[in-house]
């Protein structure tokens, strides 16, 4: 490590310590950022100053948040994403596939809505990008996470949350469906006249094998007046329809195909 002069630590412990962040005393001082960070990691301990992780965790430290953003978050997480959460290594991800770049995007800004301090990030994955998001806090938004998979364990929502999804339920519905869900045209023939016709209308899917986080779609569907339908497909009984047209019209309206 490059020797500095004294008074140049001294000025960058004053800077730190009134909680100007390591980057912008880097930059100030036109010092490398290791260095800065050395100098309060050594500062701390000579002082007895146990660190502790800065937060903007609406659960932990009681501040309001964008429930909107929350609620189409939580729908993502619940269906393609997941968290880590290890001694080292805690973060939120959320996969989107290639062919959606606005989902990419609008997931990673409900993150940062939702909470903007920790860091984000994109990662190139086969056929899809993994949108993540750096604190371990995400395990107090989130209290459907644990070991396993979802379907082998019971997800159900805090009452704070449900009081969230009753309020936004369009956004909830959308973040599902966004995740694994589709809009797509169906088609179906018909005898008319003695002539065989084929007729195509379009259909929203939603596949999930979790029981519990159907449940959770079809429940938010009948409080919105959405007609739905279990169907079977391969065999697999995972998948809800909705295809009535006046259904497919206030889903067209409040969600519509990802882009």
């Amino acid at each position: 490590m490059a020797q500095h002069n004294p008074s140049i630590r001294d000025e960058a412990l004053i800077l730190l310590r009134r909680g100007v962040t390591n980057r912008a005393v880097a930059e100030h001082l036109n010092v490398p950022r290791g260095t800065v960070g050395w100098w309060l990691h050594e500062d701390r301990k000579q002082r007895g100053v146990k660190y502790t992780q800065p937060t903007d965790c609406p659960i932990c430290t009681g501040r309001d948040f964008d429930r909107i953003a929350y609620a189409y978050l939580l729908g993502l997480y619940l269906g393609d994403g997941h968290i880590i959460s290890k001694p080292r290594q805690h973060h939120l991800s959320i996969f989107c596939g290639d062919a959606w770049p606005g989902l990419i995007t609008e997931a990673e800004a409900a993150m940062r809505r939702v909470m903007p301090a920790p860091r984000t990030g994109r990662r190139q994955r086969s056929g899809c990008v993994e949108v993540k998001s750096f604190t371990k806090h995400w395990t107090c938004l989130f209290p459907q996470h644990g070991p396993g998979k979802k379907h082998e364990r019971l997800i159900a929502l805090e009452l704070w949350q449900q009081e969230i999804i009753d309020a936004h339920p369009w956004d909830f519905v959308r973040g599902l469906i966004h995740s694994d869900g589709c809009r797509n045209m169906n088609w179906t023939t018909r005898i008319v006249d003695g002539e065989r016709k084929r007729y195509e209308y379009p259909r929203y899917w939603f596949t999930n094998v979790s029981d519990d986080i159907r449940q959770l779609y079809t429940d938010t569907l009948d409080k919105l007046g959405v007609e739905w339908k279990h169907c079977t497909r391969a065999g697999k009984k995972y998948n809800i329809s909705v295809a009535r047209r006046a259904s497919v019209a206030l889903m067209d309206a409040h969600v519509g195909p990802k882009h």
